[in-house]
C-alpha cells in the first residue's frame, strides 16, 4: 500500500458555524453543500463540531424544552459535540484512521499552527483505499452486523435502532430476504420529516369507507399518522458480491458517493460493506 498524509485528501476550504447560530443553518449548510459535519467556532477559535448524528439524534428527542423551541432559535451549541479531537496536515492517512477508530467518529479536523484549514472524512477515507492496490475481498472486510427494520417501523423506532446498536444505516424489509430500500442518517438529516418545531412531522391518511352501490369508495376522515421507514428510505438500493474484490468495491462508492452497500450472495443479505470497514483496514496500516 502507499502512505499518504492527510494533507493530500482533506477538503478545504471548509464551512463552519459559530456557536450561537441556530441548528437550522447548520442544517441548511449540510444540505446545500452535501456535508455532515461542521466545526463550531467562538471568535474565531474551534470549541465544538456537530455532525448529522446530532441533528438526527434530536428528531427524536422528547424533552419537553426542546419542543417548545423551533430549531431556527436553538443555538448549535446545546448540540454540538465540545473540545473535538483534531489531526495535523502531515499526519498519515493510516494515523487519521486509528484517530477515528479510537473515537468512535467519522471526521477531523485539520489543524495546523492553532487555524482549522481542513476536514478529513470517511469518504476521503474511501477515495484514499480505492487508490491501493490489495488483493482483499469485499467478504474479507464486510461487517455481518446488519440493522434490518420493517418498512412499516416509524422513524422513531429506526433511529432507537440505530443508536442502540451504533449503526448509521438500516435495511428496509417487506417480509422476504431482499431489502426494498435502506435508511441512513443522511436521509434523515436533509429530508423533511422534521417539522419547524423540530418535531417528527406526520403525514395525513385517508380513511375510507367500504365500496358503496356505485363502486366508489366514500373517505370518511383523515388521520394523522407518523413517518415510517418506507416513506424515507432510498430505494432501489445498490448491492455487491462479497467475492469482488474490495479495492473495485470501493471505487463503486467513490463513483456512486455514497459510503456503503449490502453485500449479497445467492439472493441472500450477508453483510454491509462500508467506510467503516475501509477505515478499519486502513487503520493496520503502518
Amino acid at each position: 500500500m502507499i502512505i499518504k498524509k492527510v494533507k493530500d485528501y482533506m477538503s478545504a476550504p471548509i464551512y463552519v458555524i459559530e456557536r450561537n447560530e441556530p441548528i437550522q443553518r447548520a442544517r441548511n449548510l449540510m444540505f446545500k453543500y452535501g456535508i455532515g459535519r461542521l466545526p463550531v467556532l467562538d471568535g474565531g477559535k474551534l470549541v465544538g463540531i456537530v455532525t448529522k448524528y446530532d441533528i438526527t439524534n434530536r428528531l427524536n428527542q422528547a424533552a419537553p424544552e426542546w419542543r417548545r423551541r423551533p430549531i431556527d432559535k436553538v443555538p448549535i451549541q446545546v448540540v454540538m459535540t465540545e473540545k473535538p479531537i483534531t489531526i495535523f496536515p502531515d499526519a498519515t492517512m493510516p494515523q487519521a484512521a486509528e484517530l477515528l477508530i479510537e473515537n468512535g467518529i467519522s471526521g477531523l479536523p485539520v489543524e495546523r499552527d492553532g487555524e482549522i484549514v481542513g476536514m478529513v472524512t470517511s469518504r476521503d477515507m474511501v477515495r484514499y483505499f480505492s487508490e491501493q492496490d490489495l488483493k482483499a475481498t469485499v467478504g474479507d472486510l464486510m461487517s455481518k452486523n446488519v440493522l434490518s427494520v420493517h418498512r412499516h417501523h416509524t422513524i422513531g423506532h429506526v433511529l432507537d435502532e440505530m443508536n442502540v446498536q451504533g449503526q448509521s444505516r438500516a435495511l428496509v424489509y417487506e417480509d422476504n430476504s431482499t431489502p426494498v430500500g435502506i435508511v441512513t442518517r443522511s436521509g434523515l438529516t436533509f429530508s423533511e420529516i422534521m417539522g419547524p418545531k423540530d418535531e417528527m412531522e406526520t403525514k395525513n391518511i385517508k380513511m375510507t369507507r367500504k365500496e358503496s352501490t356505485g363502486g366508489r369508495k366514500q373517505y370518511r376522515s383523515i388521520k394523522q399518522m407518523p413517518f415510517v421507514a418506507e416513506d424515507i428510505m432510498t430505494s432501489p438500493i445498490l448491492t455487491i458480491g462479497s467475492e469482488e474484490k474490495a479495492i473495485q468495491a470501493s471505487r463503486t462508492l467513490v463513483e456512486k458517493n455514497i459510503i456503503g452497500m449490502p453485500v449479497m450472495d445467492k439472493g441472500e443479505v450477508v453483510g454491509y460493506f462500508s467506510a467503516d470497514e475501509i477505515i478499519s483496514e486502513i487503520g493496520r496500516w503502518k
